[in-house]
């Protein structure tokens, strides 16, 4: 597994040439692909040229966004599909090879069964896409109580559900993005990851939790570093992904605002230096 700069995951608005020159100062394994960018070199040619430079540079490539909302009206997501193809073309010429994206915990009109039936089927049609351009999709679910219960009717916000849906769908190609934030708040353990495989996981984050709530007080968007609060049994997690044999990416996704107020070569030595030790396994 790799160290990964997610520019946005951090909230920095960084442009992404900027962002490659600090993720290889800093001694990140990987970068964000940035499909925006992509586009505005002009060809898929370019676009090569570009990504070996990329790898010139001693990065892999993280996860870019999947360009498609699964839980969308239906107009809405067929638009998406019809212009999907243009993105996958870009990310397939770059050798991008993950997208990810989560899962709604909830729904105020449709119920668990109808959630799930549309999931299933949006599920399988898009990743046959993303098959054909070589790529896979990591689905990551979300944990706290205090965001799946706003809603009339909660929906996946569990490991086991999550690969349920993987499975049910069929698809070779879709695993799970696993957050420790969300592991913690879904009430799991490392024990719940036993089993898990390379092929099982797309990406990995990493994040801690404040230690003035209790787990199913934690609120989605008020995290903290990883390693600062000790809430969150890091250790316990990033032993399971070690054990399945993890080769992807590992970034941190803390919504911490004051992270862009600071002098940025200062947050991501910092950054670096947490994830070095979640990919070491300490």
């Amino acid at each position: 597994m790799f160290s990964n700069l997610s520019p946005g995951a951090l909230g920095l608005s960084l442009v992404h040439p900027t962002a490659i020159e600090l993720a290889a100062k800093h001694g990140f394994g990987g970068i964000d692909p940035d499909p925006e960018y992509f586009r505005s070199l002009g060809s898929t040619g370019a676009v090569a040229e570009h990504a070996a430079e990329v790898r010139e540079r001693g990065l892999a490539w993280g996860m870019a966004g999947l360009p498609v909302p699964l839980d969308a009206p239906a107009a809405e997501f067929r638009e998406a599909l019809v212009d999907m193809p243009a993105t996958l073309e870009l990310l397939r010429a770059a050798g991008v090879t993950r997208v990810g994206t989560w899962i709604r915990p909830m729904h105020d009109v449709l119920d668990h069964r109808q959630n799930w039936r549309l999931h299933v089927g949006r599920l399988s049609l898009v990743a046959e896409l993303l098959a054909d351009a070589g790529l896979r999709l990591g689905l990551e679910y979300i944990g706290p109580k205090t965001f799946w219960s706003t809603e009339r009717f909660p929906f996946i916000h569990g490991l086991r559900e999550a690969r349920e849906l993987i499975a049910e769908s069929g698809a070779g190609n879709v695993g799970l993005i696993l957050d420790s934030y969300h592991w913690y708040t879904a009430g799991e353990s490392a024990e719940d990851l036993a089993g898990l495989t390379d092929a099982d996981i797309v990406s990995v984050d990493i994040n801690d939790a404040r230690d003035d709530r209790e787990r199913d007080q934690q609120q989605d968007l008020d995290r903290r570093l990883p390693y600062t609060t000790g809430v969150i049994d890091l250790a316990g997690f990033m032993g399971a992904v070690h054990a399945a044999g993890y080769t992807g990416p590992v970034k941190v996704e803390p919504f911490m605002k004051e992270l862009a107020e600071q002098p940025v070569d200062e947050v991501l030595a910092d950054i670096s230096q947490r994830l070095e030790r979640a990919v070491a396994g300490e």
